[in-house]
């Protein structure tokens, strides 16, 4: 069975005003290609066989993907204004059901498609070490294994926004989303949080990846900052 992937797509991308006004961020341009495109291309050149893309704020915009790329499926999420995202996991729940899944955001600029290609032996969030305190989402280890995922951390791994689970982990996350989501007030969660409460029993570890690997732009003034860069 192939690999898929879920692309978080459904934001509106607040922090980037005005840009976002009219431009879903995962269809903001870094070096003249959409943020989204370079996460597909990497997801692809690894062979993906399904890329589902859970869409919500100026859904029409992203329609364009699934002629571009066959493998690419849009579903459309309606509560991106009123739930968190764990309603976009939810929605797209088939696809943890059906073998290995990356679990991406989509507005990730990535540099360096190879680390798409690395041979992940276990179930894992990519992360980056950051030196110091970091009030970002960080990942607490102990022996190798996450141990909590949360805000605020020293020393330690911080989120980068792709995931990776293994069949019989990525089949129990859709399993423990679906329960979750049943409790209307978990509607406000975010889906890590879910990973997060079943870590006895989702083994997860942390794949290192590099800043110049990938970049999380969050606001105009760091998309200004890349695109006068030069790699």
């Amino acid at each position: 069975m192939g690999e898929s992937a879920v692309l978080m797509a459904a934001g509106m991308g607040t922090r980037m005003m005005p840009l976002t006004k009219t431009t879903p961020k995962p269809l903001i341009r870094v070096h003249g290609t959409p943020m989204i495109e370079t996460m597909i291309d990497g997801l692809l050149q690894r062979q993906v066989e399904r890329i589902c893309i859970v869409t919500g704020f100026l859904h029409n915009q992203f329609q364009y993907l699934a002629e571009k790329y066959p493998q690419a499926e849009i579903l459309y999420n309606p509560y991106f204004e009123t739930q968190n995202n764990i309603s976009s996991l939810y929605i797209a729940r088939k696809f943890l059901a059906a073998g290995d899944c990356f679990i991406c955001e989509s507005d990730i600029y990535v540099k360096d498609l190879s680390i798409f290609q690395r041979e992940l032996f276990s179930s894992c969030y990519y992360g980056r070490m950051q030196e110091g305190y970091s009030d970002d989402w960080v990942f607490d280890l102990e022996e190798e294994r996450i141990v909590r995922i949360g805000r605020g951390g020293t020393d330690t791994y911080n989120m980068t926004g792709i995931a990776f689970f293994k069949g019989a982990d990525a089949l129990m996350l859709k399993e423990k989303i679906e329960d979750t989501y049943r409790t209307e007030k978990n509607r406000q969660m975010f889906w890590d949080e879910v990973v997060n409460a079943n870590l006895d029993t989702l083994s997860m570890k942390v794949e290192p990846v590099e800043t110049g690997q990938l970049y999380e732009i969050d606001t105009v003034k760091e998309l200004r900052a890349l695109e006068s860069s030069t790699f």
